[in-house]
């Protein structure tokens, strides 16, 4: 089995409700990643999916623990809750720096994906803050320096520009369902690095699938979300939604 971490992909949020009068607050939590948790079931991908507000304490702390995984998934989660453990936020105390943490791991032969969202890449009000962390070093792309969205609510069609044969591509054709935004990022300039797929010309052209090496290991970034709202319900339901993921696991694991 591959072992696969998925981190982030989860948030809660408060509301306030006013009935006449009176008024009451509620707080719900979401998860955000249940659609690639069914696409997996069967699969020879054994997921652990780590909500955001756990993997404050609960990701891993040393490279011998972030070895027991082939690939480690960052979605939708922002840099600082991997820079702000309690011990640094609360006590002032020291601990190993994460980002840093993952770098080498990818370095040394891990497979990193990151998956586009609010809290993607550098994100809404550029407040994921992935640009020029350790992280950053290891993806196939760079980020920009400030809100990153792009929003296309009449939705977009991948372009697919990678080849057919190249293993992430495998069995998906070229005429994908429709997606409603992307984080922008720019490709990096290093040997090795494929851009399979990109948002149409006419929204930016910017980069959607892209793949490559660092080190002995593989990174891969898909500037999209996992599920709605950026990738609608029917992405879900097209039956290469779990092909590309399985592929996209599959390749960054080697």
């Amino acid at each position: 089995m591959t072992r696969v971490l998925l981190v982030g992909e989860s948030w809660m949020s408060a509301a306030t409700h006013y009935k006449g009068f009176d008024q009451f607050g509620s707080v719900t939590f979401h998860l955000g990643a249940e659609p690639l948790v069914e696409a997996l079931k069967g699969s020879p991908f054994d997921l652990r999916y780590m909500p955001a507000h756990e993997a404050v304490t609960g990701f891993p702390m040393t490279f011998e623990e972030l070895d027991t995984y082939d690939v480690v998934v960052l979605s939708d989660i922002g840099a600082n809750s991997l820079l702000l453990h309690p011990d640094v936020w609360l006590s002032g105390k020291t601990v190993p720096n994460r980002l840093k943490l993952i770098r080498a791991w990818t370095e040394a032969g891990g497979g990193l994906v990151m998956i586009g969202g609010y809290l993607s890449f550098q994100g809404i009000d550029g407040r994921a803050r992935w640009r020029r962390t350790p992280v950053e070093d290891a993806l196939p792309v760079t980020c920009l320096p400030y809100d990153d969205r792009i929003e296309v609510p009449e939705g977009f069609s991948a372009d697919v520009t990678g080849p057919a044969d190249h293993p992430i591509l495998a069995g998906l054709g070229d005429d994908w369902p429709a997606l409603l935004g992307a984080n922008e990022v720019e490709v990096r300039d290093r040997e090795g690095i494929e851009v399979l797929a990109r948002l149409p010309m006419e929204e930016g052209g910017s980069p959607l699938l892209v793949a490559g090496p660092y080190g002995t290991g593989r990174s891969v970034v898909w500037t999209s979300d996992i599920g709605p709202h950026w990738l609608p319900q029917s992405f879900v339901e097209w039956p290469g939604y779990a092909r590309l993921w399985r592929n996209v696991f599959g390749w960054a694991a080697g």
